[in-house]
């Protein structure tokens, strides 16, 4: 039976970043508009945070009963590992959406029912990531839903939700957001390259190569850094603050333009977590500063 730390790590706690840092980035742009409304920017992190662990077992499920895992390099797999059943490791990511969902609710009952549908697909697209039939994320489309999901859905309703407006401002952080979101699967598939392509999971990094997908991080840290330049022209130049995340996301960059592979690349996941954090902590405390 697996172990309560086993399904700590099956929850892979490294990716926990990147469903804290959306609704940190629209919690600032809501502040700097003087629309915050604390209960909900909590809301939205159950909800973020329990959509992250909820795709994270139900990729281990999905990826575990197709034998992707069982070579794999990096992170404990509870199914691939054999240290829980696969019906346990799915009931987990059902409860972890359930969780979302009820957070969801509330979320939409207070702000606008349509955000139920928002909800509703964003956790089919958890689901359909590695799950059903045609699992898009087979297909190199990970990145894309990625940075939809993870970027500007959770960024711009993080803002909706308390302010009820449209900001331009949450446009660019969840820009900002989206890249480093995307970088974090563009090195995981990165290093997985050689265990993808005997499984016939056709990640965007098993379809560009090594080479351009290492040229990809580098671009999406970029665009990254370029979002906090317009995020600042739209609000305040003080959030230029938020370019001391490359002195986080550096060394990675290193790793991954130096040819780092396999294990070594695994220090990058956690670099570009810590980067995206910093990305949306920086930049909120500066439109908070200076609101």
């Amino acid at each position: 039976m697996a172990t309560p730390g086993d399904w700590l790590a099956g929850a892979r706690p490294r990716t926990l970043p990147a469903a804290v840092s959306p609704v940190l980035a629209g919690t600032g742009v809501a502040s700097y508009v003087d629309g915050l409304v604390l209960w909900k920017a909590l809301l939205a992190l159950v909800v973020s945070l329990a959509l992250q662990v909820g795709v994270n077992y139900a990729n281990d499920y999905s990826d575990g009963i197709r034998g992707t895992d069982d070579d794999r390099v990096g992170p404990m797999r509870l199914v691939g590992s054999g240290a829980a059943s696969p019906s346990a490791v799915k009931r987990a990511a059902f409860l972890a959406f359930g969780v979302a969902g009820v957070a969801g609710l509330v979320l939409a009952a207070s702000a606008a029912w349509w955000l139920l549908a928002v909800g509703a697909v964003s956790v089919l697209a958890a689901w359909y990531y590695t799950g059903g039939s045609k699992p898009y994320g087979y297909l190199g489309l990970g990145e894309v839903m990625v940075f939809v999901f993870f970027g500007l859905v959770a960024v711009i309703g993080t803002t909706y939700v308390q302010t009820e407006t449209w900001e331009l401002a949450a446009l660019y952080a969840a820009v900002g957001i989206g890249a480093l979101a995307c970088a974090i699967l563009v090195v995981n598939n990165l290093r997985d390259i050689p265990t993808d392509t005997i499984a016939g999971k056709r990640t965007l990094a098993v379809v560009l190569g090594d080479r351009a997908t290492r040229l990809l991080y580098a671009a999406l840290v970029l665009v990254a850094a370029l979002a906090v330049v317009a995020l600042a022209a739209t609000t305040s130049w003080c959030v230029l603050v938020g370019l001391l995340f490359l002195v986080l996301a550096g060394p990675g960059l290193r790793l991954v333009l130096g040819g780092a592979t396999g294990p070594g690349l695994i220090p990058v996941l956690q670099s570009t977590g810590t980067a995206e954090l910093a990305w949306a902590a920086l930049t909120t405390a500066a439109l908070i500063t200076c609101a």
